[in-house]
């Protein structure tokens, strides 16, 4: 499945030339976000539901073209751009254009949070293991040595954060010598974030951890 299987078109753009109150209409009958507004067929933006509610129903759409917001993804789009145009703009839907800027119709954030949910980083059985390392010091390439030589499959990963030069990796990984893995990213200056039950590293230095307080309670 493709995402361009979940464009939908039932919400035509409004010309520039109707009224305000057009566009409040559409917002008290779906739960929309923006609505998209054309200039004699041509896209050029959209309207917000938080400010067109404060706007005078009676004006001309145009009168507030100060308003539009211009966001919109190409049919070409991946998905995981069109995800993060959604996230940039704090949008629910998201206009679809052609290569000359003809309206096709528009995504709905729901649908392409379900298509993510389909992708094998969130439906293959695994780990998600957060690791960080300077931002000068880690590299991909190194990373997925690791995993692939303790006999791991990688099915995604991404920066989750970047802070003080030093850089956060949230990484899929298959179940297989998990523990294994951990200890390997260890071995090449990584920090585990994240906690994991099967990690003998940590249960080993609680059981340090507790046999010491004991000792010294003695």
């Amino acid at each position: 499945m493709s995402i361009t299987d979940f464009i939908i078109n039932d919400i035509k753009p409004v010309s520039e030339k109707e009224s305000i109150g057009e566009v409040q209409t559409i917002f008290s009958q779906t739960t929309l976000s923006h609505v998209p507004i054309h200039r004699d067929g041509t896209y050029v933006g959209c309207l917000a539901e938080n400010d067109t509610h404060c706007y005078d129903a009676t004006c001309i759409i145009s009168e507030y073209v100060h308003a539009y917001q211009h966001f919109f993804v190409r049919y070409e789009t991946n998905w995981l751009d069109v995800l993060e145009t959604f996230a940039q703009n704090s949008a629910n839907i998201m206009p679809v254009l052609d290569e000359k800027n003809t309206y096709i119709g528009y995504y709905e954030l729901a649908d392409v949070m379900n298509f993510f949910n389909n992708t094998p980083f969130i439906s293959e059985p695994g780990s998600v293991v957060i690791i960080e390392k300077g931002i000068q010091d880690y590299s991909f390439s190194e990373i997925s040595q690791i995993v692939e030589s303790n006999e791991g499959k990688i099915w995604g990963g991404f920066i989750s954060k970047i802070e003080n030069d030093v850089a956060q990796i949230s990484i899929k990984i298959g179940r297989s010598n998990f523990n294994d893995i951990l200890a390997a990213f260890r071995r090449y200056n990584y920090t585990i974030v994240s906690s994991h039950q099967e990690d003998t590293f940590i249960k080993d230095l609680r059981k340090r951890s507790q046999y010491l307080e004991k000792y010294l309670n003695i």
